[in-house]
């Protein structure tokens, strides 16, 4: 079952740190967005695989927006 991730806050992509079709670990990080001069990391919940990445790092991003796909290991 595919689950959306989501921006937490306004921000840019600081930098993306998975490719589609990566398997990603529980804590890992998938992108580190960048507000107010600090990196906030969005990290995974649980093991998973990014299925779909819609962003490109340097992007501006809103609160709730979807970052990337991902699907339960």
């Amino acid at each position: 079952m595919a689950q959306e991730i989501t921006a937490h806050i306004t921000g840019t992509i600081w930098k993306i740190q998975v490719a589609v079709g990566d398997e990603v670990e529980e804590d890992d990080d998938f992108v580190i967005l960048e507000s107010m001069k600090m990196e906030m990391p969005i990290v995974a919940e649980y093991d998973c695989v990014v299925t779909e990445i819609r962003v490109k790092e340097g992007d501006a991003v809103e609160e709730g927006q979807v970052l990337l796909v991902i699907e339960k290991a």
